[in-house]
């Protein structure tokens, strides 16, 4: 049984609220979930100038007209960076959980199951800067330490996720899985170049795009107040929200589209969802899809 966000904020800790998304996301599947749970790299990464050509996979390079490297079995070893939006704008929840509480829940629950399958895990929490890092690790107590973090995140600040996947890109002395938690609301202009960078140096990328319900079809009925959570940013607009809601839920749809297409290009993988959406169907769509992939 899935439970929906509501009841996943009622559980007592992060620790336990990880392991019920992840066991939840495999209830009913013949699969062990602290086995293989599909998030590791593919076996090929397209060539790179300087990159030994012995080590092309001719036969890939027939079937699709592309160079493709082959990885051996000892570079398989996977990092993971969970980054996770911190900023204002994170910290919306009208009915259920805030934006920065559902990207908690699930980067706990990607934590978890990477500390079952015993691969490195480190977390980066920011705003305008870094707020918090964990590298990552697989020793005793580094998966407490990462879900405590996770636990004790607060919205504040203006985001600058272009920043922080510079940061990683520093760390990141070898290929890296970096998972990316933010709603793109004000994302700035630089995002999309540091995205593309990150995924041409070999790292497997995802982008996690989070959204209220209500920054989907702006349900409102009456007389609204509307005030940015931006810090620093004065606007407010009262109107009746019912004039506005055709041309904001198409605003809304070109936003996502416009980061889909964005990603597309870039090979970045682009995963959408609500804070209404049960955290263990997203980590369920997001750990088969990748399984799909690699088939």
């Amino acid at each position: 049984m899935m439970l929906d966000p509501l009841d996943i904020a009622r559980l007592e800790s992060m620790a336990v609220r990880a392991r019920v998304i992840v066991e939840g996301a495999f209830a009913g599947m013949h699969q062990n979930p602290h086995a293989g749970a599909s998030i590791e790299f593919s076996e090929h990464k397209e060539y790179a100038p300087g990159d030994d050509i012995r080590r092309i996979d001719w036969k890939a390079a027939g079937r699709v007209d592309r160079y493709y490297i082959k990885r051996f079995e000892d570079e398989t070893e996977m990092r993971t960076f969970l980054l996770v939006d911190a900023s204002a704008s994170m910290g919306y929840g009208r009915k259920g959980p805030s934006k920065l509480a559902y990207a908690s829940y699930l980067a706990a629950a990607l934590a978890y199951l990477l500390a079952q399958q015993g691969d490195p895990a480190g977390l980066l929490v920011f705003d305008e800067g870094t707020r918090h890092y964990l590298p990552p690790r697989t020793r005793g107590g580094h998966i407490r330490d990462l879900l405590a973090a996770l636990d004790a995140v607060y919205p504040a600040g203006r985001t600058e996720p272009g920043r922080a996947l510079a940061h990683v890109g520093e760390m990141a002395d070898r290929r890296s899985l970096v998972v990316l938690f933010t709603d793109l609301l004000d994302a700035p202009a630089d995002l999309a170049d540091r995205l593309r960078q990150l995924r041409s140096r070999g790292n497997d990328v995802v982008l996690f795009q989070l959204l209220d319900p209500d920054e989907v079809e702006l349900p409102f009925d009456e007389l609204t107040d509307f005030q940015a959570m931006e810090p620093d940013d004065a606007r407010r607009l009262l109107v009746d929200p019912r004039d506005l809601a055709a041309s904001f839920q198409r605003e809304s749809a070109a936003l996502r589209e416009r980061w889909r297409q964005i990603c597309l290009e870039a090979r970045v993988e682009h995963r959408f969802a609500t804070t209404a959406d049960p955290p263990a169907e997203v980590l369920r769509g997001f750990l088969f899809a990748r399984q799909r992939t690699r088939k």
